[in-house]
């Protein structure tokens, strides 16, 4: 009898399967709106997104084998431009994916090199470089999604890239302790810091004073920024199909700002929407779209 695949075996184009992340995605209740076939292509793609994120997140691979095995998922996705041997378990459903939709590889491209910054970069010095990192493992998810959701309007790629800048800001202020006690991960920009007179020593101390709230208040400035310009872009013809990305919009936004109103206190609390919160949120949005 064989052995079942170890841990990162699972993490592998060969191996990997939707039901391994069976209702793991948090942004399940979000596709609860969609229609049933939607739904499940999109548990397809979430699936992809944290299958190679966990790779790169995970805390006993070492660094040569998350890029290893990011390099293999690659290869899968380039096996649908090169028409090359069919593949198996996730790989197949992400590459019938693809050609269902016609979706561009180089997306998918895009996010994997978004994960393997995180394999190789613990602090960024500007927020360019930050903000690349953000388009490739936010802003390009959203692009792939909307493929997906259907749309009629082109500002609706705007509308994509700006969201998911804006969600990944969020997730960085929110999650500023909990990146420091992974491996002592940074996302806030070293200029940033500088600007207000907080040392990354502060930070690795969990400095809470006034310094720290500018700096955060000044990030979440840059969030709600991409907020407000995303919603200029949603064209009222596609605001039905976007009604999953509109309830992401909606439960994130609301965790700036509850976060702006406790004055950021990420060090002492980790903020979020409990279930009911999440389901309200979904149902207002529902309606608030139907209703125009």
């Amino acid at each position: 009898m064989s052995s079942s695949p170890s841990p990162s075996g699972l993490w592998h184009p060969a191996h990997a399967t939707v039901d391994d992340y069976s209702g793991r995605s948090n942004l399940a209740l979000t596709f609860l709106c969609l229609p049933r076939h939607k739904r499940a292509d999109m548990d397809v793609f979430y699936t992809f997104c944290r299958v190679v994120d966990d790779i790169a997140d995970s805390d006993t691979l070492p660094p040569d084998e998350k890029l290893s095995l990011l390099s293999a998922w690659r290869d899968s996705i380039r096996a649908v431009v090169d028409a090359s041997a069919p593949a198996n378990g996730l790989a197949a459903r992400v590459q019938a994916l693809i050609s269902k939709y016609k979706l561009a590889p180089g997306h998918f491209q895009e996010i994997i090199a978004g994960v393997e910054m995180d394999v190789s970069t613990r602090q960024y010095t500007t927020f360019e470089q930050l903000r690349t990192y953000c388009y490739r493992v936010a802003s390009v998810v959203g692009l792939v999604s909307i493929e997906i959701f259907g749309y009629q309007h082109e500002s609706a790629k705007g509308y994509a890239v700006d969201l998911g800048l804006a969600l990944q800001m969020t997730n960085i202020i929110r999650d500023v302790a909990v990146d420091l006690d992974n491996g002592g991960r940074v996302y806030l920009p070293l200029e940033d810091l500088e600007r207000f007179g907080y040392l990354p020593a502060d930070l690795r101390a969990r400095t809470y004073d006034k310094r720290f709230r500018a700096l955060m208040s000044f990030e979440a400035q840059r969030a709600q920024a991409y907020y407000d310009a995303a919603a200029r872009q949603l064209a009222p013809v596609d605001r039905r199909s976007m009604v999953a990305a509109e309830t992401m919009r909606a439960i994130y936004w609301k965790l700036l700002r509850n976060m702006r109103r406790d004055r950021f206190q990420l060090f002492e609390r980790r903020y979020r929407l409990n279930k009911a919160q999440k389901v309200w949120t979904l149902v207002l949005t529902a309606l608030r779209t139907r209703l125009g």
